[in-house]
């Protein structure tokens, strides 16, 4: 399987069309067919469906475009590491990141390192933890930002100084806004939007025996458009401080829980991981700025 097929691959996906995509390509439409077809018959699968007018990707299609993207992505990343020669550090930085506080601290280290190194590029991917974990195992990202305790086996972790307070986002004129802080009792019953990954990883934490109670009534992967759904008057949005829309505008008020309940971030990286430049700048940089405070 050639990278140069691959490419011919993800553009046909992309363009749903083999006369569009062999226009993008600047190739003849037989040429990128047969290449197609090749690719199909050396993989023994059907990638595409073919129509009149277009193109669709099969199931197969689909999870191959996944990973083609990600192969020609590193493809990329890689060749830039060794054609860029300048004087300076420069190249792409692969980062995921759960949602929470700690993200200001990368974002700390970004600005510190983008007047001296402005040839350094950001790209951050925010999705379910044990999807991002396959791109950092596969090598696709350099850091993965976790709000959860870190697999020592598999990874190298640095633990950041920020916790994530969990609570109840609501709203404003709700009688139990007037509450300070929220009870498990106070949760019972109540129409509860929760995180995909929260569903799966921190239910005991969050509830402990009295998980059989609660009524989850929606699963997320964005807090905001949650928070958009307590506004129309649907849930109560259980998630971290600080990352909803709390202003008057909003109608949302978060109140804590009672017995306090808080998440520690980690960043994580695969062990004897060989970094780029750019990837052991960043890090050292965070370990200084650490070290620091």
């Amino acid at each position: 399987m050639e990278l140069r097929v691959l490419r011919y691959f993800v553009q046909v996906a992309r363009d749903e069309s083999i006369t569009k995509a062999a226009q993008a390509l600047h190739i003849s439409q037989p040429t990128l067919s047969k290449q197609i077809k090749d690719l199909e018959a050396e993989l023994g699968v059907k990638l595409f469906v073919r129509t009149n007018y277009s193109v669709r990707l099969t199931e197969d299609g689909i999870r191959l475009r996944l990973r083609a993207e990600d192969i020609l992505a590193m493809a990329d990343q890689t060749m830039n590491e060794f054609t860029r020669k300048d004087s300076t550090v420069s190249g792409e930085l692969r980062i995921g990141a759960a949602e929470g506080e700690a993200v200001r601290l990368l974002g700390k280290v970004m600005h510190e390192l983008s007047e001296p190194y402005p040839g350094i590029t950001y790209h951050m991917y925010a999705g379910d933890t044990e999807m991002l974990k396959e791109k950092l195992d596969s090598g696709f990202l350099d850091f993965l930002l976790i709000v959860e305790d870190p697999d020592r086996r598999r990874y190298q972790s640095i633990e950041l100084p920020v916790d994530d307070v969990w609570g109840l986002v609501m709203k404003r004129e709700d009688p139990m806004a007037e509450k300070k802080t929220i009870s498990p009792d106070d949760l019972t019953g109540l129409p509860l939007l929760i995180s995909r990954q929260a569903m799966h990883q921190d239910l005991a934490r969050l509830f402990g025996p009295n998980v059989h109670r609660m009524h989850f009534a929606a699963t997320y992967d964005l807090c905001h458009n949650a928070s958009l759904l307590v506004q129309e008057g649907f849930g109560y949005l259980l998630t971290f401080d600080h990352l909803v829309d709390l202003s008057e505008r909003s109608g949302l008020v978060f109140r804590p829980l009672s017995p306090a309940l808080r998440t520690r971030s980690h960043l994580i990286y695969r062990k004897y991981q060989i970094f780029s430049e750019a990837a052991e700048l960043f890090l050292k940089t965070l370990e200084n700025h650490l070290a620091a405070e």
